[in-house]
């Protein structure tokens, strides 16, 4: 493994710690397991099909990159990609 890729793999792993830490903190009654570390999203609740398709392939969301269905960073919703380039 190259130093670039473990770099991002253990900065990932440092946010995703963090991203526990935060939940962990709050009172049981205040935690959503979704938020954000500096600009970075997660969320951390148990991934389902629908939460898949809403970040993966949703054309009406207008933003190309999406929270991730489940850990840290972003999706890239694909349908919208597909709308901007004319091909649906």
């Amino acid at each position: 493994m190259n130093r670039l890729s473990q770099l991002v793999r253990n900065f990932g792993i440092l946010l995703l710690g963090a991203a526990i830490v935060d939940q962990i903190r709050r009172p049981a009654d205040e935690r959503t397991w979704t938020g954000k570390i500096s600009f970075f999203p997660y969320d951390l609740r148990l991934p389902t099909f629908d939460r898949f398709l809403q970040r993966y392939w949703n054309p009406d969301d207008e933003r190309i990159f999406t929270p991730q269905f489940f850990g840290v960073g972003w999706s890239i919703n694909l349908a919208q990609i597909l709308k901007r380039a004319g091909l649906l």
